[in-house]
Formats: C-alpha cells, sequence, structure tokens
C-alpha cells in the first residue's frame, strides 16, 4: 500500500515497509506508538510525574522488604544485625534500579525515551482491539506507555535475583532464621507485586500519590496504636527517645511527603515549601487525640 490510510481503533497503525510501501494496519514495535495512521518512535522525555511514579513502584518493593524484616526480626530496638539486613533490602533496590535503567533505551544511561500517557485506555490496549464492521478482530495489543509498563516487570526480576544472591550472604552471618524468612516473604511478595502491576498498572499509575499518603497515614496510626501508654506525654517521649520510633516516624513522613509531591505534580500544581507543614500532620493528630478514644475511659450505663 502506497497511500498513508488512517487506521481503525485507537492503537492501531502502519509500518514504513523497506520498498517504500506501508503495512496493513496492526500492533507497533516495541518503542513505537501510533498516532492514528504510522507508527511513529517513542521520543518523549518522561515527565517529573513519571519519574515519581517509577520511584513509588521501587519504594514501595523496599518497604515491604524492611517491614518483613522488621517483623520477622521480632526485636524491641534496632540492632545491628537487623540493620545488616534493612542495609542489604537497600542495596539490592537501589542496584536493581541502576541496572533497569541502564537496560532501557537509550542502554547505557540513566535516561529513558518514553511514550507519553494520555488516558487510562493506554495502559490496556489489550481491551481496545478493534472490530472493523464486526467482522474480524484487529489485534493491536501494544506497550502504549513505553517503557513504563515492562520496565517495572524488569526490576522486579531484577529485585528477586540480586536478592537470591546477596541476601543469604548476609542472613547466614548476622540473623540466619529471620533472614531466611526475611526471603521467603519476599518469594511471596514480589510475585503479588507483578501480578497487580500487570493487572492495575494503569489505575497505580493515576492514583499512587492517593495511595502513598493513606498507607503512611494508617501505618503512623498503627505504630501508635501498639503503644501500651496512649497518654500524650508518654507518645511524645516515646517519639523522640526511642531510636526506632524515631526511624519510623521519620519513614512515614518521607512517604506522606513523597505523596504530598505526587499530588501537587499530578494536578499540575507548583510544590509550594508551605506543603511540608502537612506531613508531620497525622502524627500531632493522634498524639493529641489519643487520650479522647482510650477504651478506659468508656463506661457502658
Amino acid at each position: 500500500m502506497n497511500a498513508l490510510v488512517r487506521c481503525p481503533g485507537l492503537y492501531c497503525g502502519r509500518e514504513l515497509l523497506l520498498d517504500g510501501n506501508w503495512s496493513d494496519c496492526g500492533a507497533c514495535p516495541r518503542g513505537f506508538r501510533t498516532n492514528s495512521s504510522a507508527c511513529v518512535p517513542c521520543d518523549d522525555v518522561p515527565m517529573f510525574y513519571d519519574w515519581l511514579y517509577l520511584g513509588f513502584m521501587a519504594l514501595l518493593a523496599l518497604v515491604l522488604h524492611w517491614f518483613c524484616i522488621d517483623r520477622l526480626a521480632m526485636r524491641r530496638n534496632i540492632t545491628k544485625e537487623v540493620i545488616a539486613l534493612h542495609f542489604s533490602a537497600l542495596f539490592e533496590i537501589i542496584t536493581a534500579s541502576f541496572i533497569t535503567l541502564q537496560l532501557t533505551d537509550p542502554i547505557g544511561t540513566f535516561g529513558i525515551r518514553s511514550c507519553k500517557a494520555r488516558r487510562l485506555s493506554d495502559w490496556y490496549t489489550l481491551l481496545h482491539n478493534p472490530n472493523p464492521n464486526y467482522e474480524m478482530t484487529l489485534h493491536c495489543t501494544q506497550e502504549a506507555v513505553y517503557p513504563l509498563y515492562t520496565m517495572v516487570f524488569v526490576f522486579y526480576a531484577l529485585g528477586v535475583i540480586i536478592m537470591l544472591l546477596v541476601r543469604p550472604l548476609v542472613a547466614h552471618k548476622f540473623l540466619p532464621k529471620p533472614g531466611k524468612f526475611s526471603i521467603y516473604a519476599a518469594l511471596y511478595f514480589f510475585p503479588i507485586l507483578a501480578l497487580s502491576h500487570a493487572v492495575g498498572g494503569g489505575l497505580i499509575y493515576y492514583s499512587f500519590p492517593y495511595i502513598t499518603i493513606i498507607l503512611s497515614v494508617l501505618s503512623s496510626a498503627a505504630h501508635f496504636a501498639f503503644k501500651l501508654n496512649q497518654s500524650m506525654q508518654s507518645l511524645l517521649l516515646s517519639s523522640v527517645s526511642d531510636i526506632r520510633n524515631v526511624v519510623v516516624i521519620l519513614g512515614h513522613w518521607l512517604l506522606h511527603g513523597y505523596g504530598v509531591m505526587a499530588i501537587a505534580t499530578l494536578r499540575g500544581f507548583s510544590i509550594h515549601p508551605a506543603m511540608l507543614a502537612l506531613v508531620p500532620l497525622p502524627a500531632l493528630f493522634y498524639i493529641l487525640t489519643a487520650r479522647f478514644t482510650d477504651p478506659n475511659k468508656l463506661h457502658i450505663e
């Protein structure tokens, strides 16, 4: 076909053949996206929100690593053995992230070329194969948000491989039994993360700022709720005197700030320093209102 004719559907396109003709309508190759007629290369520069999304996927795996290590270690204080496992998880995630960026086009650099996500359907091209005249379905499934979809799977695969290479050595030296169980836990949650991304990648892309804030608030409330002494004075003193509590609270604040920054970016707002005042608000709210929710003060007449 010499003439370039518009293809049906949202994601079908034509490729330019070596003889100068255009192919039939179909799925564009990886790294290309249709402009409704021809397949054009993905040459967009990722937005800041795209980098925040990729950072969220890496942070999610890291937080799950740390949560499993902390729960399985069964230590009231942060010991050097637990710190060693935490740093091992951090090393694994950072290494997997760097290698993923190096393997993504352009290969050997920390930058990526991409196709901008314009709508939610860009993540689910499988559901938008056209059926012209109700005769034959054109299969045009492709990665319209290249490479935001596939590079997360690459990151998860590398995360598992690096963990299996590094974590057993660290665990054997510091915490053999809890370290072994933390590896088993990761072998469970990594497939769950991959399945969640495969099914709900687009939903996560547009909702991760709200997910981050909600989870940080709930996790912060749960952290304080497990304290035996719910008085305001005790909660305040333990928050600044206990190293473990300080680290946990600062972690919640960082996640909350990350979510606030992502929401501002998604909505197109400029990130104002005054937004940082919202970061410690959930923790302060719990401490100030804990005495009003003490079950021992509830009397049933």
